[in-house]
């Protein structure tokens, strides 16, 4: 089966919203709360709309503090925003990890140790209940005017309702290689690149903030597009 295809050659978001995606943070506190600087600065600057965050996903593992980021993210959002979270792979590696179903032992292969000691421990016991509550409630996406939002991709040729829960937090090279066009215009984030990378099809803004110190965020506004980073 065939996607359908967006025509619209400038994709928009509704009227009277401003969205801010922010990109993968792996532990990186620091990054976060600058960049959440830079955004409400840039909010401030421009009033008038409502502005929602939406954060693609990957908060945890691989830098220093996991446990400060969720702090953050599970609390109150800055005055005059909202939020929207989505679900990353690496949630997903770590609630298979809680579940007993990571025989591989992905989790801690893949920077899940550095999670367990940002709370000061190597037990998963004594992530806070809140913390739990916020990995589960995570969603899968979300849609905005011509703009679908998720963590990894969409697979080519399927409809937007019909793509799976894996692909859209796992999907890699299937999607990325591919020039299909969906329903909407699709932003995501785990696939790093020095830049955010625009596409036909896509923008992907996973700027590899754990490594290279730059959390990159997208605007849109109207058909307009721009870029805020650390």
């Amino acid at each position: 089966m065939t996607a359908t295809q967006h025509n619209k050659p400038h994709p928009t978001v509704p009227d009277g919203r401003r969205i801010y995606a922010i990109g993968d943070i792996h532990g990186r506190l620091d990054l976060l709360i600058r960049l959440l600087g830079l955004i409400t600065d840039d909010a401030d600057r421009r009033p008038g709309p409502d502005n929602v965050l939406v954060f693609l996903g990957d908060y945890i593992d691989r830098g220093p503090d996991s446990r400060g980021v969720l702090n953050v993210l599970s609390g109150p959002m800055p005055d005059g925003f909202s939020g929207i979270f989505l679900k990353g792979n690496h949630e997903d590696m770590v609630l298979q990890f809680l579940d007993g179903a990571d025989p591989s032992g992905m989790f801690l292969a893949n920077g899940g140790d550095a999670t367990l000691e940002s709370f000061g421990t190597s037990a998963v016991g004594t992530i806070p209940d809140e913390h739990l509550r916020f990995i589960n409630g995570l969603q899968l996406s979300h849609v905005e005017g011509d703009y679908i939002f998720v963590h990894a991709g969409l697979r080519p040729g399927i409809k937007i309702e019909d793509q799976t829960e894996t692909d859209m937090m796992w999907i890699r090279d299937r999607f990325t290689l591919s020039k299909m066009t969906f329903e909407k215009m699709v932003i995501h984030g785990h696939t790093i690149n020095t830049k955010p990378q625009i596409r036909n099809n896509r923008i992907g803004i996973d700027t590899g903030a754990w490594k290279t110190g730059v959390l990159t965020c997208l605007v849109l506004e109207g058909e307009e597009r721009r870029f805020l980073s650390t």
